[in-house]
């Protein structure tokens, strides 16, 4: 795996916030690398990325709670800046002397949603933003809060149900909010994050796409050497971006295979094919592995089954293809950093598995491959950015996401050349329909699902017993959270009108109006 090394690195602490990425995405917009690492792995990332700034994360536990996470000692040590936001500001008053009460069961109670906070006292968080007697909109969402501060804190800003929003130590740059500045609800709270990273811990402010660029393929001359990389092309724009960086870097040591496993979207292996052998010139391996992996879905019903057939009949199929041309040493993947963190517990212990991702872990020790993943510190939107500092065209680069288990995980239960068919044409209809309405890139990501439901119809005076077709559209920044996107209804009208009428098999049309969090974007 690349390792990159950063002059300028946030070290964000995660103590389990459903919010946590959000912190990271408004330190890189600030232009400032950085990283999350669970509270129990937070020393060693320390240690690693050697930060100019500590950022303690907000969490679903409260700090009177017995066996609450802590933060490491060296974290207080270091003589860093330090935020620590909601938990993050309790725990860091608890652990500096001071006094954090619940909450809960109380009078009080806690304090959530939108809120006001008066700024009290001017503070290096604040300038050019906020001043003495002014009020500002921030969000809460907390049932404990600080009672007593630590010695050197001073009140800076109070709320209504919160005395101490925000404290601060401006001698030693500590500094703790109350409220959640990484949310879109506390509409000042990018400012007062890029404030944090840029002045008062010093960072330029210079981490840009076309530096990443130029010190990753740096970093993969570097741990490639003379060796040959293997690249699994899953038609995504991730492996796509992943390939074309590698091959900028070590040119005709990369070899790209892609595995046409039968679950695609229509004609798009055409489309990669054309891509990378016409406009590239990559050197591309083309594999017909259809039949394969439809008998190999074959009964299975359990979408984690299936995740992990695909994953481990991909990398068979690598093995194989590594032999064919000569032997590979390294295997690059387009992994992003949230399929990274969705697959990592905060406590560093065993995780409750959302979903497995295909693409994150080791390797069969057979293999005897060491991965390169150049992408593995990205985000989505970032991921797109480099793409187009590449020159991937913006058609290619502004696609939907698409997952690397293909259809399979949007059709619940057994998958079937069938099935795959029938999707494979309402999912054509919708995104045309998304297209000539203009809409196709204010939607992060849009797909149909074929559901494991019949319903009785009628079409003509013929009773109809067909599939039903869930379509999903999703508002998003780096997919970790998604809005549902609000269509009219006479647009989603027309579509299942088309859908029924022109997909043999599909005779009823639902939308999904889930968000994420409580559902994920995919179904499976």
């Amino acid at each position: 795996m690349t390792e990159l090394a950063h002059d300028e690195t946030i070290l964000i602490v995660d103590f389990g916030s459903q919010v946590t990425q959000l912190i990271a995405r408004r330190v890189r917009e600030a232009g400032v690398y950085c990283e999350i690492a669970p509270f129990t792995m937070a020393e060693a990332a320390f240690e690693r990325l050697q930060p100019k700034g500590i950022i303690l994360s907000g969490s679903p536990r409260g700090v009177p709670e017995p066996d609450s996470p802590r933060a490491p000692d060296i974290v207080f040590e270091s003589g860093l800046p330090i935020l620590g936001i909601c938990y993050g500001q309790q725990v860091m008053t608890h652990q500096l002397g001071g006094t954090v009460e619940t909450g809960h069961g109380t009078a009080e109670g806690g304090e959530f949603g939108r809120a006001f906070l008066t700024v009290t006292k001017a503070c290096a968080l604040f300038d050019g933003m906020w001043e003495v007697g002014e009020r500002h909109q921030v969000w809460m969402s907390h049932g404990d809060k600080v009672t007593k501060f630590a010695d050197g804190f001073d009140i800076v800003a109070t709320s209504d149900g919160a005395p101490f929003a925000v404290i601060a130590d401006e001698k030693r740059a500590y500094y703790g909010t109350q409220f959640h500045p990484e949310v879109v609800h506390t509409p000042d709270g990018a400012r007062l994050i890029s404030n944090f990273v840029r002045h008062i811990c010093g960072c330029s402010g210079e981490w840009t796409m076309g530096a990443y660029r130029d010190a990753q393929i740096k970093a993969i001359r570097e741990q490639v050497g003379d060796g040959k990389v293997i690249c699994g092309l899953s038609g995504g724009v991730d492996s796509a971006v992943a390939a074309v960086l590698i091959h900028e870097a070590i040119g005709d040591q990369l070899t790209c295979v892609f595995v046409d496993h039968g679950l695609m979207r229509m004609a798009e292996a055409e489309q990669v094919v054309g891509l990378f052998r016409g406009h590239y010139n990559i050197p591309l391996v083309h594999v017909d592995a259809e039949d394969l992996f439809l008998s190999g879905l074959a009964g299975l019903d359990d979408p984690e089954m299936k995740r992990k057939f695909i994953g481990k009949t991909f990398i068979e199929v690598f093995e194989e293809e590594a032999g064919n041309i000569g032997g590979a040493d390294f295997l690059a993947q387009g992994t992003l950093y949230p399929d990274v963190i969705e697959s990592v517990s905060f406590t560093g212990g065993p995780s409750v598995t959302i979903k497995s991702h295909h693409n994150v872990g080791g390797l069969p020790e057979r293999m005897n491959m060491e991965l390169v993943e150049p992408l593995r510190e990205l985000f989505k939107d970032e991921v797109r950015e480099l793409g187009r500092e590449l020159g991937l065209p913006d058609a290619f680069v502004g696609r939907h996401p698409f997952p690397g288990p293909g259809l399979a995980i949007r059709i619940p239960g057994e998958v079937t050349k069938e099935k795959c068919d029938i999707l494979r044409k309402a999912d054509a209809i919708y995104l045309e329909e998304i297209r000539n309405a203009g809409l196709y890139d204010a939607i992060w990501q849009a797909f149909a699902v074929l559901l494991p439901v019949r319903t009785v119809g009628v079409m003509g005076d013929a009773r109809t017993y067909d599939s039903v077709c869930g379509l999903r559209a999703v508002t998003s920044v780096d997919g970790m959270t998604a809005d549902v996107y609000p269509f009219e209804s006479a647009f989603l009208q027309n579509v299942a009108t088309r859908i029924i009428n022109e997909v043999k098999g599909i005779n009823r049309v639902v939308y999904d109006y889930t968000s994420k969090p409580p559902g994920t974007i995919e179904w499976e």
